[in-house]
């Protein structure tokens, strides 16, 4: 298969290009901006056509939640009508879409984990781009993949496990959100997925997928500090409303996971394990 990967310097998109090596049968073209500026139509059109592509993975997003209050245009040009036309061009060719989105089109007011087919209810900026993005996607393109997921890290580009190494070794002390729930998910482990619904054959409509577990933002931090051996920072819970933000972030945003495990036959490991996994390797490169 062709296979094109927007987004791809990105945290998602680095981690796709390292697993492609496994999966050598396929032909890939990772792109980003440079290589294709995908908010213009035409050149999403003629790429698509002219490579002949199979299928697209768009891990290109606004993702600057606060900055997105800001700049509502550019964000919604990102995250909606940029996938819009990644759709309309996969839908020309016959080829299908795996849309990557995010658990901030829910307000996160749930007690138990969002399922698919939950209502969306987004509160920010980047959500509701975001949910207009699943809506357009789904609207345009008959093979059309939604996967949201939540709290993404990596050993790429600046995320929250890198910052909370550099701030555990710089600080004495550190105050880490501890009302906010969710699941860290390692890209790693979100590209072995997209990966599985690819090899298997997409059977289109909204996913689930983050690592398994739960845990808040502050017992994220205590596991990156225990499992990294900083000792000297001492970190203290906060309330949401103690580190003010521009835009609102979900206080529970666990989601439910049993669709594509049972879709596509996946196990997926739990937060700690992949975690622990992905400071080894930030060990070794460092």
């Amino acid at each position: 298969m062709n296979i094109l990967i927007t987004g791809a310097n990105g945290q998602l998109g680095n981690e796709m290009r390292v697993l492609s090596a496994a999966h050598p049968q396929h032909t890939y073209f990772f792109t980003d901006v440079q290589e294709l500026d995908i908010c213009d139509a035409d050149a999403v059109r003629a790429f698509i056509a002219d490579r002949r592509v199979d299928v697209v993975v768009n891990c290109a997003a606004y993702t600057a939640v606060d900055k997105a209050e800001d700049n509502p245009e550019l964000c919604d040009r990102l995250n909606h009508l940029a996938p819009g036309y990644l759709a309309e061009a996969a839908e020309a060719v016959g080829a299908a879409l795996i849309q990557v989105s995010t658990d901030y089109v829910f307000d996160g007011t749930a007690h138990v984990p969002y399922r698919e087919d939950d209502t969306p209810c987004p509160n920010s900026v980047y959500g509701r781009t975001k949910l207009a993005g699943e809506e357009v996607v789904m609207q345009k393109c008959s093979r059309a993949m939604i996967v949201r997921t939540a709290w993404l890290y990596s050993t790429f580009g600046n995320n929250f496990v890198k910052t909370m190494l550099r701030l555990g070794r710089e600080r004495e002390s550190l105050g880490v959100v501890f009302d906010q729930i969710g699941t860290p998910t390692y890209a790693a482990d979100l590209a072995q997925a997209i990966f599985a619904a690819i090899e298997q054959g997409i059977v289109p409509g909204i996913y689930h997928f983050s690592d398994e577990g739960v845990c808040s933002w502050y017992d994220f931090t205590i596991a990156i500090h225990r499992l990294a051996g900083i000792t000297t920072c001492r970190v203290s819970p906060l309330h949401t409303d103690e580190y003010p933000a521009k835009a609102p972030r979900p206080h529970y945003s666990v989601l439910d996971k049993t669709r594509i495990k049972q879709t596509y036959g996946i196990d997926i490991p739990h937060w700690e394990a992949s975690l622990a996994e992905c400071l080894e390797k930030l060990k070794i490169e460092s």
